[in-house]
């Protein structure tokens, strides 16, 4: 199997993933990652239905992930004998639009997941001086995240950037006083100290 990045948005994907993608014999994706691709697509492209079977495809399958596969995607079903082509992700993307050097970045993901362990991790990395970038859940996203600087007594940058490469694209900073809002629920969120 193949896992391959898609990036986080349109216009996003690596010559490398267009070139794996152009000569797949079978393409397999969520709705969105096939989106993502479909100008590249030239063959069958079928929706996973369950993402723990992965290891089940055939061994020339591609699989689509979307943003970069080993961050909070499917790089995680990977073995040995799979190949795994990076993607442009919502990191490099938050990183660069609001000028973020990621040589002192904690990455952390809630998405999907419990939201305790990122709230913990949160608190541990910025204890370290490191800015955070944040990939969040629906109950702990920009106005949790400034409740838990509030209550550390961590002044910071709160921004969100969703919609990576969409029309509705959009990039906005707050504070902990006063953060951020988001209108979509496709967005990441960097803590900047």
């Amino acid at each position: 199997m193949i896992i391959v990045g898609v990036g986080v948005g349109p216009g996003l994907l690596t010559q490398e993933a267009i070139d794996v993608i152009s000569n797949a014999s079978v393409v397999y994706g969520s709705r969105r990652s096939i989106e993502l691709a479909q100008a590249f697509i030239k063959c069958e492209a079928l929706l996973i239905k369950d993402y723990k079977n992965l290891h089940l495809l055939p061994g020339d399958a591609v699989v689509l992930s979307t943003g970069d596969p080993m961050f909070s995607g499917l790089g995680k079903f990977a073995t040995e004998k799979d190949r795994v082509v990076t993607g442009i992700s919502s990191i490099q993307a938050a990183c660069a639009r609001f000028h973020v050097e990621m040589s002192n970045l904690a990455m952390i993901t809630a998405h999907g997941r419990d939201p305790a362990p990122a709230k913990e991790a949160l608190v541990r990395e910025i204890g370290l001086g490191k800015n955070i970038f944040l990939l969040p859940a629906d109950t702990f996203g920009p106005g949790e995240v400034a409740l838990v600087l509030k209550e550390i007594g961590v002044n910071a940058r709160i921004c969100i950037y969703e919609d990576i490469g969409y029309p509705d694209e959009r990039a906005v900073c707050g504070t902990v006083a006063e953060p951020p809002e988001n209108h979509s629920d496709m967005y990441c969120i960097l803590v900047v100290l």
